[in-house]
């Protein structure tokens, strides 16, 4: 068997060949190396015998667009990407369709099986060997129309009467972590839109082309529910029994990075999901959190953090989308899954050991912020904890921070304008929040920073760029190590200078 690491040279070089000057992508071929060198167990010689590989058993369930039976043979992204990577490795390619449910227990029971497409989370991360992300799936909550219901968090949801799941799904998984006790179980996605339909259940959570696809099957319009709530992202993988070969589970993953360079997985995604995106060899998250990160009026995003992120893919040959999302959902993906970037975040002694760093980037304070003329008075955290209502933003650094003083009044949002507008509107008392970002989103509501007054300082604390525990630590160390340089020739001054009018170079 041809190395994969010669392959993937011979591969680049090829495609590069006149198309423009070698050396100008010798940085991208340098990341694209590190990465299969990283992942790969060994390099065998060509004269060396190839071991016989093991087949494995591939189970599924009917799930459109992803997986699913069509003419009484497999369709689907998944099932098309799976005959091309068994292709490259010489395997059988027989997929055993059944319940979720019954793949789930049989995958963790069987020693050469295969379970697809299925979501990496806390849960199942340590329960399976895992090859991917082949795609992402935006999580909703979605009503009937007839019977819409307005929730703007998940604290909201956990108060309506119920929400259809289905028993060992991901998202199921997720809900039942963060408290749920409102859930019906249903058989499938089938059984969920009927209940859904009938008003049985108030909610359940889907994405657009499971339930686009389970509505078009009952005979019923795709206008018929609509999306009330982004949950979280989930990203697709092929989950391993554990009994599967380190080896064979690499080789696995080298097939998926081949078929996310020759494009196969990009023509997969167009003919299947209707887009051109798939899940980068890095996924990159960040928040709407100005002037750091945010989405400008054309749809890109920008800001410090965000310029700085750019550079050092920039100088390191690489150009990996940047997604804006909430902040719980970037940091449970940047714990989760592998191969995940997520900026900015400040350093706390809880995160310490969760993430590797590269930075500091910046440095901000944390205040307790009241509006102004509120008859209030907070000089210290144990004034704090007497407040009615203190407003802070889920997963934040601070939010963790006063978890861990025993703070038992904290109203939690998502999304931190929301809990802008609750302190302007007098239904919290204070909000939680730092003196980089508080200026921009009250100016995007139409208010100034006069409007507030900060009462009380929680903490002040660097901020950073963090990579998830699940990538190789070569690859922090290089971002690091750019970072670095671009201290060194003044182009990190330089980003300070165009979002700050205040900068300190110490």
């Amino acid at each position: 068997m041809v190395c994969m690491l010669k392959s993937l040279i011979y591969q680049f070089a090829m495609e590069n060949l006149g198309k423009r000057t070698f050396m100008k992508n010798a940085e991208k071929l340098f990341f694209y190396l590190l990465l299969v060198v990283v992942l790969a167990p060994s390099c065998k010689e060509e004269d060396e015998p190839t071991e016989t590989k093991p087949q494995l058993k591939f189970i599924s369930e009917e799930y459109k667009p992803f997986n699913y039976i069509e003419n009484s043979l497999p369709a689907g992204l998944a099932p098309e990407l799976l005959n091309e990577i068994c292709s490259q490795l010489n395997l059988d390619c027989e997929i055993n369709f059944m319940s979720w449910e019954e793949g789930y227990r049989e995958t963790l029971q069987t020693d050469n099986a295969v379970l697809f497409s299925t979501a990496l989370n806390a849960k199942r991360k340590d329960q399976f060997k895992w090859a991917g992300p082949i795609a992402s799936l935006d999580w909703n909550f979605y009503a009937a129309v007839p019977n819409s219901i307005s929730i703007s968090n998940l604290e909201e949801a956990k108060s309506v009467s119920t929400i259809g799941v289905i028993a060992d799904y991901a998202i199921e998984e997720y809900l039942v972590e963060q408290g749920f006790t409102n859930l019906q179980y249903c058989v499938d996605i089938n059984e969920a839109i009927e209940k859904l339909l009938s008003g049985e259940i108030n909610l359940f959570p889907s994405n657009t082309y499971a339930i686009n696809s389970a509505l078009e099957k009952a005979g019923e319009s795709v206008y018929a529910v609509t999306s009330e709530f982004t949950i979280q992202t989930e990203l697709l993988y092929f989950a391993f029994n554990k009994g599967v070969s380190d080896n064979m589970v690499y080789n696995f993953q080298d097939a998926i990075n081949r078929c996310k360079l020759n494009g196969v997985l990009k023509n997969l995604s167009q003919k299947y999901l209707n887009k051109s995106e798939f899940p980068d060899f890095v996924q990159v998250y960040t928040e709407a959190y100005p002037p750091l990160t945010f989405m400008d009026k054309n749809g890109e995003v920008t800001g410090y953090g965000t310029d700085i992120v750019k550079e050092i893919m920039k100088r390191n040959g690489v150009n990996f989308p940047i997604k804006l999302t909430s902040w719980r959902n970037g940091y449970q993906l940047a714990l989760n899954n592998p191969w995940v970037c997520l900026f900015t975040m400040d350093r706390t002694p809880t995160r310490e050991n969760s993430f590797q760093w590269v930075g500091p980037i910046g440095t901000n304070t944390t205040w307790i912020y009241t509006k102004d003329g509120a008859n209030l008075t907070i000089e210290s955290l144990e004034d704090a904890r007497k407040l009615e209502a203190l407003g802070t933003v889920s997963s934040w650094f601070s939010t963790q921070h006063l978890q861990e003083q025993g703070f038992t009044n904290l109203v939690y949002e998502s999304d931190p304008k929301v809990l802008t507008e609750k302190l302007m509107s007098g239904q919290i008392d204070a909000f939680v929040c730092t003196d980089i970002t508080f200026p921009d989103i009250l100016k995007d509501l139409g208010y100034t920073y006069e409007d507030v007054r900060p009462s009380f300082s929680v903490m002040a604390s660097d901020f950073y760029v963090t990579f998830s525990n699940g990538t190789p630590p070569v690859i922090a160390q290089q971002a690091q190590a750019t970072f670095e340089a671009m201290k060194a020739d003044g182009t990190y001054q330089a980003i300070q200078q165009k979002w700050f009018s205040e900068i300190n170079n110490d």
